[in-house]
């Protein structure tokens, strides 16, 4: 299918803990070598410090504020922002504001559980 809506499209949890809608993805959309998801951290939450040893990262945020931690160095991050995260670079996210942090995961290769290392 090439086409997909939000809110047409099943919540689970990631291996870091956020709630994510895989928007586009190989396994179910037949694209071909990235997915698209988006992923929510509440208020106050934190994702678990975890990376990707093949997955290169872009996190674009659309709705609220937080910080990030990439690679041992803090950033704070809100609507409108954009993040690269190189294959291989410790991350998680915190959503420091009273609303939910929403961001947009690009990835390619596309996410996988299996490419998803906790720390």
């Amino acid at each position: 299918m090439a086409k997909t809506r939000l809110s047409d499209v099943a919540v689970y949890t990631t291996r870091d803990g956020s709630e994510i809608r895989e928007l586009m993805h190989p396994a179910v959309h037949g694209n071909r070598s990235q997915s698209l998801a988006e992923a929510i951290v509440q208020p106050g939450q934190q994702t678990h410090l975890h990376r990707h040893r093949l997955s290169e990262e872009l996190y674009h945020v659309t709705r609220g504020a937080g910080v990030m931690v990439l690679a041992g160095e803090t950033l704070s991050i809100a609507a409108g922002d954009t993040v690269l995260i190189p294959p291989g670079s410790a991350h998680c996210v915190t959503a420091t504001g009273d609303a939910a942090l929403h961001i947009l995961c690009c990835c390619s290769p596309a996410y996988s559980h299996d490419d998803t290392e906790l720390l």
